[in-house]
């Protein structure tokens, strides 16, 4: 009997997948665990709409983060920060601060955890700042740090 796995099984089969399994697997464990769905034409049909759906979510996610990256490129972010007499700050700029400040100054919303910090931020000046946007895409952010 040919199954459409609803959850990971296993042994069997991941979330997703279409496999040949016994009969007996299926109407005694999978069905009435509702681990699987049989593949009907029906379920098969919307098994194969879904796919396309999530195929077509991901690619708009992709065009959306390279434009993103893109943006990036031109922008310089300006992050005010308080600093002691020699120029050193009093503790450190986050990607906290950095995801703020780009979306109050430029209206670009960026997760904090998708903002790479190398090293921290412990004086003024321009650094580049690594953006990871996910599907192997990234960013640069120029941050300019200046007394605030």
């Amino acid at each position: 009997m040919k199954v459409i796995f609803l959850e990971d099984v296993k042994g069997k089969g991941k979330k997703g997948e279409l496999k040949d399994v016994s009969d007996g697997y299926a109407r005694n464990f999978l069905l009435p665990k509702k681990l699987a769905k049989e593949a009907t034409t029906d379920n098969l049909n919307t098994f194969k709409l879904q796919e396309k759906a999530k195929a077509a979510q991901i690619a708009r996610e992709k065009a959306e983060a390279q434009e993103n990256a893109k943006k990036l490129e031109s922008l310089i972010v300006k992050v005010p920060a308080k600093a002691g007499s020699n120029g050193r700050l009093f503790g450190a700029v986050t990607s906290k601060e950095i995801s703020e400040a780009l979306a109050k100054q430029h209206g670009m919303n960026i997760e904090k955890n998708k903002i790479v910090l190398a090293e921290p931020i412990k004086s003024y000046g321009v650094y580049e700042v690594k953006c990871k946007f996910g599907y192997e895409i990234s960013g640069v952010i120029r941050v300019q740090v200046c007394e605030g």
